[in-house]
């Protein structure tokens, strides 16, 4: 597959961002090619198109189809698999979100849950069981918020931040 520079910077780009999202630079780089590909593509396309190794991009790929965001096609008298992004670029949010949840923010919340306990049957430490409470409270509102979000129906969560401005117009009648 060819392609023009745009498509090169994006790719690139992509790459870096999932780097500093903690995201293997490789596994990105596929995840962005795939998005930008019109049409399902096999691992050696991707293999040839980024310039890496077959075996790294069958690792990668097999990491974006356990987060849910790729999945495999296949095509009448091709024997090979052909991999394509699942759903549309809200969708793809929506599970890179879920996935990076489970991964940081649930472990998260647990430990804290935890700590709380343990700080709560001693008498000690007065100051870390406040940061901690302060702590606990944020994480829980955060995954009260993300468990109602997942009920909305993507194109209404769409339609409710293309709304931010009127939003936040209205809460300024609402002072905390």
């Amino acid at each position: 597959m060819e392609l023009n520079p745009t498509a090169q910077k994006f790719i690139v780009h992509w790459g870096e961002m999932g780097e500093k999202w903690g995201i293997n630079r490789t596994v990105a780089q596929i995840h962005g090619l795939l998005y930008l590909s019109p049409e399902p593509l096999n691992a050696e396309e991707i293999s040839a198109t980024l310039s890496v190794a077959r075996s790294t991009v069958s690792v990668g790929l097999h990491e974006l189809e356990s987060w849910g965001i790729v999945r495999v096609v296949h095509v009448l008298g091709d024997r090979t698999d052909r991999f394509e992004i699942k759903g549309d670029v809200y969708e793809m949010f929506r599970f890179i979100v879920d996935y990076r949840k489970r991964r940081e923010v649930d472990p998260t919340l647990q430990m804290l849950r935890e700590a709380m306990s343990e700080l709560e049957a001693s008498s000690e430490d007065s100051h870390t069981r406040e940061k901690l409470a302060e702590m606990l409270g944020l994480f829980e509102t955060s995954d009260s918020l993300y468990n109602q979000m997942q009920k909305v129906p993507t194109r209404t969560l769409v339609r409710v931040a293309k709304m931010g401005d009127i939003v936040s117009k209205i809460l300024k009648f609402f002072p905390e």
